[in-house]
């Protein structure tokens, strides 16, 4: 084991957050009972607010960004972890107030840590990511309400982003229909037919304000987006539906009415992926270990390095990055 590692580090300045490529030491990390080689890393929608300054994510400077990573044990005085394990983590404060992914060697708690299926190597775990883990909650949290595939169709927004491609590819696999939304429809309609979805619409038609109840189209719906697009496929849900909300990236408001909840007994069931209870995350990752088509997975992840990560944390923010990336840390 080397005595040194690379990392990105971000420290706080008049200016604003700088990040710096950085040779770190084990003496740079936090106490925690396991020592984990980083093998891949990826980006979410919140590792850009964080990088670039732009929401208050990271609150301990310096710090080591990126909340999740997979790699393998290299240390451990946990129980439940030996030397040799491949794990990964999400959440937990990991890229926030604790050192985390965006490094080739992490020291956590091991109670934040969930064994990795066989199935799934450390990179295809971080192709998944936060954003994946967080679609298979979605999915998850519609199948407890009953939403079974031959209910109808299942809307997804946001649907080229991390979540969103997930989502599809899941959705479809388990045998739904799935009607993709998007701000990008024409120039993205392939790419997410080619997911799995029998449908891509133009996200326009719900960035309005929304009807207090609308005309009955979903069964479900995984919603990323918030604000008006989440009131609008609210007032659009099914008799008994049911909508998984897990993202704000159009805003933290929800401008809709109460009368779908009332007169159709939709479920608005909200998804946090963060502080997720342990046995919640072994079966997400479990079921993302036999329910993702990996060929489909494959298809809409690139391989970035750290130097790659501010570029990346812009254009996320902007809606410029499709599907998923996985960072190499090595690189």
């Amino acid at each position: 084991m080397s005595d040194t590692f690379r990392a990105l580090r971000a420290h706080k300045t008049d200016a604003g957050i700088e990040t710096r490529l950085e040779t770190l030491t084990d003496a740079d990390l936090m106490d925690g009972d396991v020592t984990v080689r980083v093998e891949a890393s990826t980006i979410n929608f919140k590792d850009g607010l964080a990088l670039t300054g732009r929401s208050p994510i990271l609150r301990t400077f310096p710090l080591i960004p990126g909340i999740d990573f997979a790699g393998v044990v290299e240390a451990s005085s946990h129980a439940g972890f030996a030397p040799g394990d491949r794990v990964v983590l999400n959440g937990w404060g990991v890229g926030e107030t604790w050192h985390g992914g965006y490094a080739q060697r992490a020291r956590v708690k091991g109670d934040w840590l969930v064994r990795l299926p066989d199935s799934l190597s450390t990179a295809r775990a971080m192709a998944i990511g936060t954003a994946g883990y967080t679609a298979m909650l979605c999915v998850m949290a519609l199948e407890r309400q009953g939403v079974a595939p031959g209910s109808g169709d299942i809307l997804v927004t946001g649907a080229a982003g991390g979540v969103g491609g997930v989502a599809i590819t899941l959705l479809s696999g388990l045998g739904h229909r799935v009607v993709a939304s998007s701000r990008r429809a024409e120039a993205e309609g392939a790419y997410l037919r080619g997911l799995g979805a029998a449908e891509v619409i133009d996200a326009a038609e719900f960035s309005g304000p929304a009807r207090p109840i609308g005309k009955e189209r979903w069964a479900g719906v995984v919603d990323s987006v918030g604000s008006h697009t989440l009131a609008t496929a609210i007032s659009q849900t099914r008799y008994g539906g049911a909508v998984a909300a897990c993202g704000m990236a159009q805003g933290l408001d929800l401008p809709g009415s109460v009368a779908p909840f009332i007169l159709r007994s939709v479920v608005l069931a909200g998804v946090d992926s963060v502080m997720r209870p342990t046995p919640d995350r072994i079966e997400a990752w479990r079921r993302l270990g036999t329910d993702l088509d990996l060929a489909r997975l494959d298809a809409m992840t690139e391989v970035a390095g750290l130097s790659d990560l501010p570029r990346l944390a812009a254009e996320i923010l902007e809606g410029k990055v499709r599907g998923r990336v996985v960072i190499d840390p090595s690189t």
